[in-house]
């Protein structure tokens, strides 16, 4: 009873913090509420003494934070979530409104994630397992902007072919494109890592015996898949939620009134009472979907994990040979070479938005600037901070995947908040700087690879290899060093760099939202946020980035083939050969 109720607490006491942090978040800021909410009211009318005395008032804010805090907490026993500082309206029924519409577009985009995660995987179901290429379309999808493919969709599908609504929600028709936009990037992320997982489950006996016996390819697929969806739940939940809150740039630009703009909207004006709210919301969701997900990988599993019966997906296989990562990291380097001579900054009005040639290989943008030494001077800003955000979530995301008691609540409890909110939240905690974005994306990049750490530590430790070292007397630390890490460090190495063009969509997502790097600085997310209004008349100005950055979502995931596990671990040697393992014991 007690450990079920440790992990309880713990989750509690981590959402009165945040929500008692987003409380605070005026005053940690050093802004002036009643200023901030003037300014959302009424742009124009003079913030005098006189009115900003009567907003104070008309708010409680002379009772201070705490008076505020305990008032709203007070609220919700009785359903009531307060009202909103800008509008005077009841915020539940707006809330909960939002979040309905959140829900619905994230279960659109789950249908869309699912078709992508069939496609990714397609090859490998077929083939039931065999020799796996580095899957090249798959990076490039995961490794495009989500705001730049709701752009592309609202731009060329919504407005010049007309076949979907872009702008608005008014029906079924209006989820399409923006699911399609959010389904795809999560579709090959979530296949990259059901696709690694895969050839270790067709390699298993009862796959062996069941294609000798003759059953149906499909038959085998779906047991295969059955077969691997326990390590892969714990990140599907943290998706759930991403989808749901995380959105905030897709439902900015088709004008979808969900929870991720609504909790935008209250971050930027300061509505309080909104923006714990909507934060509470999403922080219940992400404990029920961490929940759900837990009950559904265990009732996959069933009795195999209690009695130590879980053969390991994680055999010794030897590194995925190819040039695909030679070629991927030269052509970037190439770009990065070409570019670096080039003035990144010098301005020439009279070649505005010029297209691709020999002078501009990769055009000019709205101020005459040579594209191509903006993308190759913004590769030090993103990748090494990518990189360096990567081996930091790396490194926590192993060590807090041991102890999943803790970590798993605090996964889900950041996961739950996103990325705009945690930016102001850095922002008024640390101030505004260069750092803001890269610690504020940090707080949240291990989540997805604890989870995956600790799923597969769970499956691992039921795998009859360390059954029998446990049996012959190995303690924690010969089982952590010789069994263990082994067969959970190059998997969750490879999706830490699957992860790595998601960092830097990260940080380009609060670049594009205006929270990450400034003018005139040339970080890839700016470049595409400084150019989305010319993407019509020249495309070449959004191409050019967003090609460099699937082309980092290729090099990361044939640079993660060569990852492997090279040699037998010798509990797995005792575990394949006994007889030779009991000759010792026997011999003592």
């Amino acid at each position: 009873m007690g450990d079920r109720l440790t992990p309880l607490l713990w989750r509690t006491g981590l959402a009165l913090a945040l929500v008692c942090g987003i409380g605070l978040l005026p005053w940690l800021s050093h802004t002036d509420p009643a200023l901030t909410v003037l300014r959302a009211r009424s742009a124009d009318r003079a913030p005098t003494p006189e009115v900003l005395a009567d907003i104070r008032a008309q708010l409680g804010l002379e009772a201070g934070p705490s008076h505020l805090l305990g008032q709203w907490a007070g609220g919700l026993w009785h359903g009531d979530a307060g009202r909103s500082w800008l509008s005077g309206a009841e915020v539940a029924p707006a809330v909960l409104q939002a979040l309905g519409v959140s829900l619905l577009l994230m279960a659109v985009a789950l249908v869309a994630a699912a078709g992508t995660v069939a496609l990714v995987c397609a090859r490998t179901l077929y083939r039931r397992g065999g020799r796996r290429r580095a899957g090249g379309g798959s990076a490039v999808l995961a490794a495009l902007p989500e705001f730049l493919t709701a752009s592309v969709l609202a731009t060329v599908v919504g407005v010049q072919l007309g076949w979907l609504p872009a702008l608005g929600w008014y029906g079924p028709r209006w989820t399409v494109l923006p699911a399609l936009a959010l389904g795809l990037p999560a579709g090959a992320v979530l296949g990259r890592l059901l696709d690694d997982l895969l050839p270790g489950a067709f390699a298993e006996p009862w796959a062996v015996a069941a294609v000798a016996r003759g059953l149906p390819r499909r038959s085998i697929a779906r047991h295969a898949v059955h077969r691997c969806l326990p390590g892969l739940l714990p990140n599907l939940g943290l998706f759930v939620v991403g989808l749901t809150g995380g959105s905030v740039a897709v439902e900015q630009i088709f004008d979808i009134p969900g929870l991720g703009r609504t909790t935008l909207q209250a971050a930027l004006a300061q509505d309080l009472p909104v923006l714990q709210a909507g934060t509470l919301v999403l922080v219940l969701l992400a404990a029920a979907a961490a929940g759900v997900a837990r009950l559904a990988a265990r009732l996959l599993t069933g009795p195999a994990l209690r009695d130590g019966a879980l053969p390991t997906l994680h055999r010794p296989t030897p590194p995925a040979r190819g040039a695909q990562p030679l070629v991927h990291g030269g052509a970037l380097l190439v770009v990065i070479a070409l570019g670096l001579p080039r003035d990144p900054v010098a301005l020439d009005t009279g070649r505005r938005l010029r297209p691709p040639s020999w002078a501009h290989p990769f055009g000019t943008d709205a101020l005459g600037r040579d594209m191509l030494g903006r993308v190759a001077h913004g590769a030090f800003d993103t990748l090494l901070l990518a990189v360096a955000i990567g081996a930091v979530s790396l490194l926590a995301g192993l060590v807090l995947g041991a102890l999943p008691r803790l970590s798993g609540p605090l996964a889900d409890t950041l996961n739950a908040v996103p990325p705009v909110l945690g930016a102001l939240l850095v922002t008024a905690v640390a101030g505004s700087g260069p750092a803001t974005p890269a610690i504020a994306v940090s707080a949240v990049a291990w989540a997805p690879l604890a989870a995956h750490t600790s799923a597969l530590l769970r499956q691992e430790r039921a795998a009859p290899h360390v059954t029998v070292a446990r049996g012959l007397g190995a303690g924690r630390r010969h089982l952590l060093r010789r069994a263990l890490l082994p067969a959970v460090l190059p998997p969750v190495t490879r999706h830490a760099l699957l992860r790595l063009p998601g960092t830097a969509l990260a940080l380009a997502s609060l670049a594009f939202l205006g929270l990450g790097a400034q003018p005139p600085s040339p970080e890839w997310g700016l470049l595409l946020a400084e150019n989305q209004p010319y993407a019509e008349r020249a495309p070449w100005a959004v191409l050019a980035p967003a090609a460099v950055l699937a082309l980092l979502g290729a090099l990361a995931v044939s640079a993660a083939g060569g990852v492997r596990r090279p040699r037998r671990s010798a509990t797995e040697a005792a575990m394949e050969q006994p007889s030779r393992a009991r000759e010792p014991a026997g011999a003592r």
